[in-house]
């Protein structure tokens, strides 16, 4: 199908769905009648949400995937697709962010933010796409986020890895429409949400600009694969950004320090102890 598609008996790719928004979508994929596929690092975190997700009557498995591991990708795709004929939806939702200065974060974290943010998605993607395109169904989702389409102070790894990640999506829609694939692509940006990932940050105007729910933002992105959307960005404020890059540089970068976005990472903490990250 080349649009929206129903969940009920496809089967649900989410990497880093072992916690946050990854366990949630898994959940209410589920809770639609997808069988869920878990890729996560932590094998416990990802059996608890299988475990949750059968005693509703769901069915689900999991793989314990560095999904910045080519080799590692390729070896688990290749088991999964044996044994379950490959899936339908590939969620790339694995990320990570270090939260520091650029002259602060070791080089060790860009690479790592880059190896997960941006190289993961074209592992995992090459690695399902060619059955998407060979049963002419499917599709590829992008957790990206609203740092991927402005710039903010303490993400230079991380806004950069999201801008990467538009990038990505939107020049693979591209390439399958050109081609004649009937294969869809769904981008999704959202602000902050409150997982422990950006654990510390602060809005100044929460109406304008909310720390979004991870069981809101879960529900709408399941929404938006069923109904066929190609982008979903959250809240309806920052879809305003691209015209806002009409003004002049300068002005566009006072917008965003009236709105307080360069100091929602004054206070971050992430998850204490090591990069925040799902997945």
């Amino acid at each position: 199908m080349t649009r929206g598609q129903h969940l009920d008996g496809g089967r649900v790719l989410i990497t880093g769905g072992g916690s946050g928004i990854g366990r949630r979508m898994a959940l209410e994929a589920a809770r639609r009648g997808a069988h869920v596929i878990i890729w996560d690092l932590s094998a416990p975190a990802a059996e608890t949400v299988c475990a949750q997700i059968t005693a509703a009557g769901g069915t689900a498995r999991h793989q314990t995937v560095d999904v910045a591991d080519r080799d590692v990708v390729d070896e688990a795709a290749a088991t999964l697709i044996a044994d379950v004929g490959g899936v339908d939806v590939v969620i790339n939702n694995a990320g990570i962010v270090s939260g520091t200065r650029l002259l602060d974060t070791p080089a060790a974290a860009i690479e790592r933010t880059f190896d997960v943010n941006v190289l993961a998605l074209y592992w995992v993607t090459r690695a399902f796409l060619p059955g998407m395109i060979e049963r002419r169904r499917g599709t590829v989702v992008t957790i990206a986020s609203a740092a991927g389409l402005v710039g903010v102070a303490r993400q230079t790894d991380y806004s950069a890895s999201k801008w990467a990640a538009v990038g990505f999506t939107e020049s693979l829609r591209n390439e399958l429409r050109a081609d004649g694939h009937p294969v869809a692509t769904l981008t999704v940006c959202p602000y902050y949400i409150d997982t422990g990932m950006f654990a510390g940050v602060t809005t100044r105007f929460p109406r304008l600009l909310p720390i979004l729910q991870e069981d809101d933002v879960a529900r709408r992105t399941i929404e938006a694969i069923e109904r066929g959307r190609e982008q979903l960005i959250m809240p309806a404020l920052v879809a305003t950004l691209p015209g806002l890059r009409l003004l002049p540089t300068r002005l566009f970068d006072r917008i965003n320090d009236v709105l307080g976005v360069n100091a929602t990472m004054d206070h971050f903490t992430g998850r204490v102890g090591t990069p925040a990250r799902r997945g």
